[in-house]
């Protein structure tokens, strides 16, 4: 074993203790295209820091374990990377012997902002963008033997208009530590000449049949069949062709839907010429519709069905963006389905691939947000206008800190990008592409895209703030007071999207045990428990039964100094009584169409 240890962190899980150079992050990356050919690059890399107009570098300064970004007391070097820097990568592998004669790609799963390449001193190309994977080729540059890798990244965080969530250079109240480079995996794929290059799977449950529709790359993607075979408990149950780029419909017999309760998969199997890939699906409808009283809910397989569960930033005190491990990620998700909810919403952020399969295997529904950016333009009259209940219109770029076309542009960019990326997923349950104001420009003409684009899934344009009169949600979020009274409209439904954020401070078990922050502050677990279900019991049962459709607490776990959780932050206390919470979930929420 390699003689590494993590930097000294302010809190660690209790996974941080089993994390080594060999072991992390060793799981296949991408379960909806699945290949046997593959490398995985996660381990000890040589880094450097240099100045952001130094153009090569070739001394390097000590080991960082990658995918863990440099901030991250997992990474071994716990450094904050400024926005006049670069941060520096050197890897160097062998390609295997039965590789040979095959295209090879390199993919990143996510690496924080700009990110350049280079493969034995021939540049690769460069890829901008914080949350999402991209590949470069490396075939024509690959040697015989050792082949060295090169990847340079620049991020200027708060200080320019790029999506980066929560992330800033001076953490404070509901900010958090930024994060840069590399923080999802990096790893090798063999592919033939012609390769599938990607899947689009649509589930029509009313139809009784799924589509399916296959990218391919090469010289003989034009004049290929794609053949493409369903199966249930690995029995074939329907099969097709289709030509590369063309949608093929499969009949699926007496299709088992997907549901919490039931979270059914399909296998998928795809082939073109000598490439051959795995995948699955779900066979699920999201929707509005009318439940019996004539309110317009959330349906889910076309029956209302209320949403209920946390918001989730996350965030990891020993690896930041990145779980200390996969059963670390899983945890998170399989307590929030213990404590009753079956939803969640992922706030401006984007999670590993793997993560929404854990969601699908598990039966979770997920709100997925548009990370936020633009920049920064001051957050006390956003904070003002909100609490005054003014309408603001969305069109002025300035305020909204999107003055430059760039910063626009790389917005739309990056939304379908995300779209594109997750389209898959069974678990994907609504498009959230603003939150809060935070740079929200034009929020209905984004909803009006995304409704054209991606019809299988309703549209929060606007969570929170700015509330734009479109798309399929009025959603509000409600902190420091009592929930008002809700007036149901006709042809949206009514989603509380943020709400509570019940504070408790538990020594042991904290960031920063000198500063917190929170909505509401409890002294002990057994007054936080009480003031929740009063909470739940007393306001929001009203809401439900006035015909609100979906609710999100704040939030699954403390984050830094916000002490708002159902955990605490190392994930090593349950903040609240879960069995009473629990009883509460699934008798007032799972049922609250009823």
């Amino acid at each position: 074993m390699t003689d590494w240890q993590p930097a000294t962190g302010q809190l660690m899980t209790r996974w941080a203790a089993e994390v080594t150079p060999e072991n992390t992050w060793q799981m296949y990356p991408r379960p909806q295209l699945v290949r046997p050919k593959w490398q995985n690059l996660n381990g000890l890399w040589d880094y450097a820091i240099a100045p952001v107009e130094m153009e090569m570098v070739h001394e390097f300064s000590g080991k960082i374990l990658v995918p863990f970004p440099i901030e991250s007391a997992l990474s071994g070097v716990k450094r904050a990377l400024l926005p006049d820097e670069r941060l520096w990568y050197r890897q160097r592998f062998i390609i295997p012997d039965e590789w040979g004669g095959q295209r090879v790609l390199l993919h990143i799963g996510a690496s924080d902002w700009q990110t350049s390449a280079w493969l034995n001193g021939q540049p690769l190309g460069m890829h901008q963008g914080g949350y999402l994977p991209f590949q470069f080729e490396l075939s024509p540059w690959l040697h015989a033997g050792e082949n060295e890798l090169l990847i340079a990244v620049w991020d200027p965080t708060d200080t320019h208009w790029q999506a980066r969530g929560k992330q800033v250079l001076k953490p404070r109240s509901i900010w958090y530590t930024a994060v840069s480079g590399i923080w999802q995996t990096v790893w090798l794929e063999a592919v033939p000449e012609m390769y599938l290059a990607g899947l689009k799977i649509t589930p029509e449950l009313d139809s009784d049949s799924v589509l399916v529709q296959a990218q391919l790359d090469g010289a003989q993607a034009g004049r290929l069949p794609v053949r493409v075979t369903a199966l249930a408990q690995g029995m074939p149950i329907a099969s097709g062709e289709a030509a590369g780029g063309e949608v093929l419909r499969l009949a699926i017999p007496e299709p088992h839907p997907w549901s919490p309760d039931d979270p059914y998969l399909y296998d998928l199997i795809v082939e073109a010429g000598s490439d051959r890939v795995e995948s699955y699906f779900g066979m699920r409808k999201f929707s509005l519709g009318k439940d019996a009283q004539g309110r317009m809910r959330l349906c889910l397989n076309n029956q209302p069905l209320f949403q209920y569960g946390p918001l989730d930033q996350g965030y990891w005190p020993d690896g930041l963006y990145t779980p200390p491990s996969e059963a670390a990620m899983r945890f998170d998700l399989e307590r929030i389905k213990a404590l009753g909810c079956n939803m969640l919403r992922k706030h401006v952020k984007v999670e590993p691939a793997r993560y929404y399969y854990d969601c699908d295997r598990l039966g979770l529904i997920m709100w997925q947000d548009m990370p936020s950016g633009a920049k920064e333009v001051g957050e006390l009259p956003s904070v003002l206008i909100n609490l005054f209940g003014a309408r603001r219109k969305d069109h002025n770029y300035r305020r909204a800190g999107r003055s430059t076309p760039e910063s626009r542009q790389d917005f739309r960019r990056e939304l379908q990008e995300l779209v594109d990326h997750l389209h898959n997923f069974a678990c994907i349950g609504m498009w959230v592409p603003f939150n809060e104001g935070w740079g929200q420009f034009d929020a209905k003409e984004a909803a009006e895209w995304l409704a054209e684009y991606d019809p299988t899934r309703p549209v929060d344009h606007a969570s929170g703030w700015y509330d734009q009169g479109c798309g399929d949600c009025k959603s509000l979020h409600v902190y420091f007071k009592a929930l008002p009274v809700i007036k149901p409209e006709m042809k949206r439904t009514m989603v509380l999207s943020e709400f509570g954020g019940y504070t408790l401070k538990l020594e042991g078990h904290l960031w920063n045990p000198q500063a917190e922050f929170g909505y509401r502050k409890l002294a002990t677990r057994e007054a936080l428990t009480e003031a929740y279900l009063e909470l739940l019991e007393k306001q929001l049962k009203p809401w439900v039964e006035a015909g609100l459709s979906a609710a999100i607490y704040t939030q699954t776990t403390d984050v830094e100094i916000e002490l708002n959780g159902y955990l605490t932050y190392d994930r090593a206390v349950e903040k609240m009584d879960f069995e009473r919470v629990r009883e509460v979930h699934e008798g007032l929420f799972m049922n609250g169409e009823d």
